[in-house]
């Protein structure tokens, strides 16, 4: 069930009331409530997958339960060791296995070695990437002693199939999430508001601003071969604004749904298009995941501690990682690996300063670092290898400095701004919709219109991006 369908506008506000209404009794009556509206949500793609989540959950649960009850250190680690296999070999199997069988037969045939190809039609269950690092958090937190396990099977089952972010995240820590399903929940009308305003908004960028975009995105990827440099630079400028409205469109959705249960969210996007410098751009671009990897992998392997060779290692080894959980291919690699390298002069240099964004050269580093974020994204948006390679060669040719060939700019161009100016506008913390700084008439006309103008570019069945991942 997507969140830009007229089947969910249906589904939220039925939930919402029988959630306050009818399951308010006590807490384990609204998890339980959340627990079966959850695997409603999630098997409405597919139910067959809810085995998976469900064992999951079983698996995990348990896990935490004996990491608790064991002292002996041997014992714990293999109880852990036990949640990484299982966790990590799902979502390898679904994932990934085809990518390595194909990888395998390529290596043996480059020295003249051919083996019969082995392919399976695995489906990838939508979300796996998202509840499995969350579950996988949760043991990883009780096997450092950071938390204790919870023993009610129901708030804990809720907590992985919670349905606003259960799909496309923000990856959620149980030490934050968790235990918000052990307390009471009250309606809170201006925290409902906040959340009704920040779907909107959510939904905006990814009805009007993300899906229209897509359009342009998808012709000129498709035709790069015949198409001028700057327009190729169109696109790929188009698709930087597409995948940041798009994915932070959903988990704007994802928060302010979970605000209206009374649940606070992690935030997952910090205006990261105004970043100064590449380092400070990964401190805002999918914080949840990024913060996973700094976390659980980054530090674990010893971070910043060690000697440059080493962290400049550890830091390629991460972004690397990274962009291998994006998808089976070696263009989200080395995208990854990109972005790991533009790290590079920071760790060398130890720069550290933040640069203000107030003046000249705060202007430039922002643009320059959208400039580098931009051409990364290249590799994200191709096929293969291959196409992302010669799209870069077209558009770094003499037609660069041509006028671009018209791919809808009269509209996209004014978008983009509008865009930008709201971003900069909340990124200085200045709350457009206060009643203190506009009346609740034009308020509201505000909201009208931006509900008509969602409905006026709304095409069914437009899913997110990171959903398939």
């Amino acid at each position: 069930m997507l969140f830009n369908s007229f089947e969910y506008a249906i589904f939220l506000p039925i939930v919402f009331l029988l959630y306050w209404f009818v399951f308010n009794k006590t807490i384990k009556l609204q998890n339980l409530f959340l627990l079966i509206i959850g695997y409603i949500f999630y098997g409405w793609w597919d139910w067959r997958f809810l085995f998976l989540i469900a064992f999951s959950t079983i698996f995990d649960f348990t896990i935490g339960i004996l990491l608790e009850k064991t002292t002996e250190l041997q014992k714990r680690k293999l109880l852990f060791a036990a949640s990484c296999i299982v966790n990590i070999g799902l979502l390898g199997f679904f994932k990934y296995f085809n990518f390595f069988i194909d990888n395998f037969i390529s290596a043996f045939e480059s020295i003249g070695y051919h083996i019969p190809a082995v392919s399976l039609k695995i489906i990838l269950p939508v979300g796996i990437s998202f509840y499995t690092f969350q579950s996988l958090s949760y043991t990883t937190d009780v096997f450092r002693r950071k938390m204790k396990p919870t023993t009610d099977f129901v708030s804990f089952a809720a907590f992985i199939s919670f349905f606003p972010q259960l799909v496309a995240g923000p990856i959620e820590r149980a030490f934050n999430l968790l235990p918000q399903f052990h307390k009471k929940r009250v309606f809170d009308l201006n925290l409902a508001v906040k959340g009704m305003r920040q779907i909107l908004w959510g939904l905006f960028k990814k009805i009007v601003i993300a899906d229209t975009l897509s359009t342009y995105v998808d012709a000129i990827f498709n035709s790069y071969e015949v198409l001028p440099g700057s327009t190729l630079l169109l696109g790929a400028i188009y698709f930087a604004v597409q995948i940041y409205c798009d994915f932070s469109g959903y988990s704007s959705i994802a928060i302010g749904t979970a605000r209206l249960f009374g649940f606070t969210l992690l935030q997952n996007f910090s205006y990261p298009y105004f970043s100064t410098n590449v380092s400070q751009f990964w401190r805002k671009w999918h914080i949840s995941l990024t913060s996973w990897f700094r976390d659980y992998v980054y530090i674990p392997m010893g971070g910043s501690r060690g000697s440059l060779t080493k962290t400049i290692f550890n830091t390629l080894f991460v972004f690397a990682l990274s962009g291998f959980w994006h998808g089976a291919n070696w263009t989200f690699v080395i995208w990854g690996l990109l972005n790991g390298l533009y790290l590079i002069p920071n760790l060398i240099l130890k720069n550290k300063k933040v640069i203000s964004e107030n003046n000249v050269f705060g202007i430039f580093s922002m643009l320059f670092t959208f400039g580098l974020i931009t051409f990364s994204w290249i590799f994200f948006r191709s096929n293969n290898l291959a196409q992302a390679f010669q799209y870069i060669n077209g558009l770094f040719s003499k037609s660069l400095f041509t006028y671009p060939v018209q791919h809808g700019m009269a509209i996209t161009i004014p978008l983009i701004v509008i865009l930008f100016g709201v971003e900069w506008i909340r990124k200085k913390e200045i709350e457009l919709f206060q009643p203190q700084n506009i009346h609740f008439i034009l308020r509201w006309i505000i909201y009208l219109v931006m509900i008509i103008i969602c409905l006026a570019f709304f095409k069914q069945n437009q899913s997110f991006i990171y959903f398939q991942f």
